[in-house]
C-alpha cells in the first residue's frame, strides 16, 4: 500500500468524522429545538379548536386530530430519531423488537395527522363548492368517521413494516430483494408524491370554487357593498380556514420534497456496492430530509396563528380567561370594541 492510498483513506476517515460530527450536532440540537417548539405548537393549538367556536366544523375538527396526532409524532418518532442519531444509542440496530415496533410506529405517526391534513383540503374543496349535494360532504359526522377511519387503515397497512423489518449487517431495515425494491417505490409514493399531489390538486379545486363564488357578484353594486358580500355565501370562518389550510399545504409542499426524492434515489440504488464514504453520505442526508417534515409540523400553530384572526382571539381568550383568570365578560367586551374597531377601520379604507 502506497502513500498516495494512504492519503485517500485517511481523508476519507476524516470526512467521515467531520459527516458524522455534523449529524449528531443536528440532530441533537436541531431536533431538539424541534421536539420543544411542536409539542408546545400542538398542545396550544388542540385547546384552540377545542374551543366552543370551533365545535362541529369539520374542517377545525381535522386541524384538532393532526395536531393530536402530532404530539405522538415528536414524543416518539422524532424522539427516537434525535436518540439514534444524536446520542448514537444503537438499540434500533440491536434489539429486532424494538427494531420492528419503532419502524411501524413510525410510518403511523408521520400517516396520520399527514392525511387529516389532506381531508381537511378535500373537505375545503366540498365545503366552497356550489353544489349543495357536495357541500353535505363536508360535515362533522363524515369528519369523524374519516378520522377514526385513518387511524384504523394506516395501522392495518404498516403491519408489513412489522413482518419484513429486519436487523441485517447491523443496520434495521427492510428485507432487500422484490419487497425491499417495492417498498421503497411504495413508500416514496405514500409519504410524499401522492400526499402533495392530493394537496396541490384539491387545494387548486377550492382556489377555483372561491374564484368562482366571487365571479357571482354583480358589477352593478356599489364598492363598499361589493366589499361586504365579495366571498358571496361563504362565512368569514370559512375564509380563513381557506387560508390557514393554504399557507399550510405551501409549508407541507416545500418542507416534504427533499424526503421522497432522497427515497427514489435509495430506491434506484438499493443494490449499488458504496464506499464508506458514500454510505455515511447517504445515511446524513437521509436524516436531513426528515429534519425539514418535522419542522413543518412543529409550524403548524404558528401558521395558524399568521393565518386567522379567529384563531388568534380564540388564543387570545384563552390565555386571558384561563392563565390570567379575567372575568369573562370583560374579555367579551373588549373583543367587541376590537372587532368593531376594525369594520370601522375597513368602512375608513
Amino acid at each position: 500500500m502506497n502513500d498516495t492510498t494512504i492519503n485517500i483513506y485517511d481523508n476519507q476517515a476524516y470526512l467521515i468524522s467531520i459527516i458524522d460530527l455534523l449529524n449528531k450536532t443536528i440532530s441533537q440540537f436541531g431536533l431538539g429545538l424541534i421536539m420543544i417548539m411542536g409539542n408546545i405548537g400542538s398542545v396550544l393549538t388542540c385547546i384552540v379548536f377545542y374551543q366552543p367556536t370551533f365545535h362541529k366544523n369539520p374542517c377545525a375538527m381535522y386541524f384538532l386530530a393532526s395536531s393530536f396526532s402530532q404530539f405522538f409524532t415528536f414524543n416518539f418518532s422524532l424522539l427516537t430519531r434525535m436518540i439514534h442519531y444524536g446520542y448514537n444509542i444503537q438499540t434500533l440496530n440491536t434489539s429486532l423488537w424494538y427494531c420492528k415496533i419503532r419502524s411501524y410506529l413510525f410510518y403511523l405517526f408521520i400517516a396520520i395527522p399527514r392525511y387529516n391534513i389532506i381531508f381537511a383540503s378535500i373537505d375545503r374543496y366540498f365545503a366552497s363548492s356550489r353544489d349543495a349535494l357536495r357541500r353535505q360532504w363536508s360535515s362533522s359526522k363524515i369528519a369523524f368517521r374519516l378520522i377514526i377511519g385513518n387511524i384504523f387503515f394506516w395501522c392495518i397497512l404498516y403491519i408489513q413494516v412489522i413482518i419484513f423489518y429486519d436487523i441485517n449487517t447491523g443496520t434495521c431495515y427492510y428485507q432487500s430483494g422484490a419487497y425491499g425494491m417495492f417498498f421503497s417505490i411504495y413508500i416514496s409514493i405514500d409519504s410524499g408524491i401522492l400526499p402533495t399531489c392530493l394537496m396541490l390538486v384539491f387545494g387548486l379545486l377550492t382556489l377555483n370554487n372561491v374564484h368562482q363564488t366571487r365571479r357571482r357578484i354583480n358589477p352593478d353594486l356599489q364598492p363598499d357593498r361589493t366589499r361586504s358580500i365579495r366571498f358571496g355565501k361563504m362565512s368569514k370562518k370559512d375564509v380563513q380556514f381557506h387560508r390557514m389550510l393554504a399557507n399550510q399545504i405551501c409549508l407541507f409542499v416545500i418542507l416534504n420534497l427533499p424526503n421522497p426524492c432522497y427515497l427514489i434515489y435509495r430506491s434506484s440504488t438499493i443494490y449499488a456496492v458504496k464506499s464508506p464514504l458514500r454510505r455515511t453520505v447517504e445515511s446524513f442526508v437521509g436524516n436531513m430530509t426528515y429534519v425539514p417534515i418535522y419542522l413543518g409540523f412543529s409550524l403548524t400553530f404558528a401558521n395558524f396563528a399568521i393565518s386567522s384572526q379567529i384563531f388568534r382571539q380564540e388564543f387570545i381568550q384563552f390565555i386571558q380567561t384561563k392563565i390570567l383568570c379575567r372575568p369573562v365578560a370583560s374579555v367579551t367586551r373588549g373583543r367587541i370594541i376590537a372587532v368593531r374597531a376594525l369594520r370601522s377601520k375597513g368602512e375608513n379604507e
